[in-house]
């Protein structure tokens, strides 16, 4: 009986669909247009499925419309983009999908509260996910003979243009070549860039169902596949939401370049001498360096992030260097309370570590050593240790540190595999460690490691869910190099799937340790390597991903070299710096040094929840705060 009516439910929704879609797809079988190469249609399987993989469905509804600009006008034939607003369909039951028009008034026309309304003489490109077994013959044929990718577990994507009659039929076509380009680079475009939207607790009515998200626009650079290339290797697309979203401050006149939301200060040289409550902090006047105390303090009147000792050093520090970045630390100080994380119990500021660590009853100890200067007469990886972890962690009370234990009867549908995690909040409650424990600084390290695999790396993730051992190159260490203890979490989140081998390469590795290898736990291997990476790497085992953690890309001219190197082998790398704008600026470094940014500026939910500033700026400064990745 189950069968029947299973079959029965079968050929209903293969007649007539389901869900807030305008039904079932045409068939398109994209093998039959004239002019497509398999490797094409390939291609565009892979994109489809790896947006799948992001599940946007999960939050997006389609009221959530965006806006899309796939390269210049002049690009596409009628010098105009195909289609301009995009929204996605299922999240609330029914075929998944997504819708793309030809404008935001064609997709308002058509979204009702609960389903698509069928408006007249309005076209749109449909791309909806069905599962193989209700797919017509030849797409069947086309999906074994090609051995194309599913999209979750059997699903598969139907594109097909349809256009909707004064009589409230469809009618359907065959997508164009240039449409399904246009279709490509926004699937690989908007899986990287949906999961940065931020929700607005305070947007909508309060009755609402509907999540609402803050104004959100974003660019990010797609690579084609070779045989979607004409004549050049690389697209801009940039994602809005609303789509009406637009970015505040006029485009750069360098060609090619991607814009920046950041608005620059006005024009007229207004200057504000407001005084900053320094709370006993030492700091300096960011123009001559002298020390500045309390009452004597003064910052920037606009972005409130830059001090100086005097208004005469704020007006000369304006004319020479301030006033192109000023708009960009407005933002930067705007987004403070968003990047603070208030859940931990202890101290979450640190501008002085020695008093710091000595609040927590931890200074001069285990692992902690490394974050002050008390030790910096002892090499990276040299330092004396005591005895097992809970010296490691410096004699923290017994439940305030993690031990070196597997996470037991954790299960992911039933089965054991990689534990994905949001946040600190998360980790935490997996370790049952009060929000009271400091230990978050330390592992924002090896956890933002981990999340790059599991998160940020889709084909390091495939490896591990295949069971097999991803190599990982480590650039610079320092402190990690005496923080290995901490490294172990990253082996028991694996939850027994899997193995990752570290090698950590550079110069302050101790001669005496470079070429040993350490276990760090049955499924994490480090290898030590002391020297440059573009020296080291051609005598290295391939990576499969490669991690430089706060790296200072534009303070150090000696990662031109490494860059280099990275950029010949085209492997995944991920960067992480302490801010926003030093992250801006690296992201400029990688582009002058021709890598290709596709997983843009992002805050990482592993960042140390510990906030630094620098000694002349006010800028929230968190280790580890911000990712962003190349070639990936």
């Amino acid at each position: 009986m189950d069968f029947h009516l299973r079959n029965m439910f079968g050929r209903f929704h293969e007649q007539f669909g389901s869900g807030p879609g305008l039904g079932p797809g045409s068939g398109t079988c994209l093998m039959r247009l004239e002019g497509i190469p398999p490797n094409f249609i390939k291609s565009m399987f892979k994109a489809s499925a790896a947006l799948y993989r992001t599940d946007p469905w999960k939050r997006l509804r389609p009221a959530h419309l965006f806006g899309i600009r796939v390269g210049k006008d002049s690009d596409w034939s009628g010098k105009k983009q195909p289609f301009s607003c995009v929204q996605f369909i299922g999240g609330d039951g029914g075929d998944l999908g997504f819708y793309m028009f030809r404008s935001e008034n064609d997709a308002k026309r058509m979204t009702g509260s609960r389903e698509t309304i069928r408006a007249p003489n309005v076209e749109l490109l449909r791309v909806t996910y069905e599962p193989e077994s209700l797919m017509f013959p030849p797409n069947q044929k086309m999906i074994k003979s090609l051995s194309l990718e599913a999209s979750g577990t059997d699903h598969f994507p139907v594109i097909d243009v349809a256009r909707c009659t004064s009589s409230g039929s469809l009618q359907f076509r065959n997508p164009t070549i240039e449409e399904l380009r246009f279709v490509y680079a926004f699937m690989r475009a908007i899986a990287l860039l949906h999961p940065l939207l931020q929700v607005n607790k305070e947007g909508g009515p309060k009755w609402s169902r509907l999540v609402h998200f803050d104004p959100f626009i974003e660019t990010v650079d797609i690579q084609w596949p070779l045989e979607m290339a004409k004549g050049y290797d690389l697209v801009a697309v940039t994602v809005s939401h609303p789509p009406g979203q637009a970015y505040e401050e006029k485009a750069s006149s360098t060609p090619g370049s991607t814009p920046t939301k950041y608005a620059e200060p006005p024009e007229d040289e207004i200057f504000f001498d407001v005084k900053v409550y320094l709370n006993g902090i030492l700091r300096q006047c960011a123009v001559c360096e002298k020390e500045v105390h309390g009452e004597q303090a003064f910052c920037c009147g606009r972005c409130r992030a830059v001090v100086y000792c005097s208004s005469v050093c704020q007006k000369q520090h304006w004319k020479e260097a301030h006033k192109s970045v000023c708009g960009l630390y407005k933002a930067m100080m705007e987004r403070e309370e968003e990047l603070a994380m208030k859940i931990f119990l202890f101290p979450c500021t640190a501008d002085e570590p020695c008093k710091w660590l000595e609040s927590l009853g931890i200074h001069q100890k285990g692992m902690w050593r490394r974050k002050c200067s008390c030790y910096s007469h002892c090499p990276f990886g040299l330092l004396p240790v005591k005895g097992g972890l809970w010296d490691s962690w410096g004699g923290l009370d017994d439940e305030g540190y993690p031990r070196d234990s597997p996470f037991n009867h954790h299960l992911r549908d039933g089965m054991s595999g990689p534990i994905l995690l949001s946040g600190w909040s998360e980790y935490y409650n997996l370790r049952s460690l009060p929000l009271s424990s400091p230990v978050a600084d330390i592992l924002s390290h090896p956890l933002s490691v981990y999340y790059i695999l599991i998160a940020l790396s889709i084909s390091s993730k495939n490896l591990v869910l295949k069971g097999k051992e991803v190599i990982l190159h480590y650039l610079g260490p320092e402190g990690e190099l005496d923080w290995m203890p901490a490294f172990a979490e990253v082996g028991h989140l694996l939850n027994g799937l899997g193995n990752i081998q570290i090698i950590m390469v550079g110069p302050e590795v101790p001669t005496n340790l470079s070429g040993t290898t350490s276990g760090i736990g049955s499924r994490v291997r480090v290898n030590l390597v002391r020297g440059v990476y573009q020296e080291e790497a051609t005598y290295l085992p391939s990576p499969n991903v490669i991690v430089a953690l706060n790296c200072g890309l534009d303070s150090y001219a000696s990662w031109s070299g490494a860059l280099n190197m990275i950029k010949s082998m085209g492997i995944p790398a991920f960067f992480t710096d302490q801010t926003e704008i030093s992250c801006a600026n690296a992201k400029q470094v990688l582009r002058s040094a021709g890598l290709h940014i596709t997983h843009p500026i992002t805050p990482n939910p592993f960042r140390s929840p510990v906030k630094n500033h620098g000694p002349s700026c006010n800028l929230p400064a968190y280790s580890n705060g911000f990712v962003l990745g190349v070639n990936t």
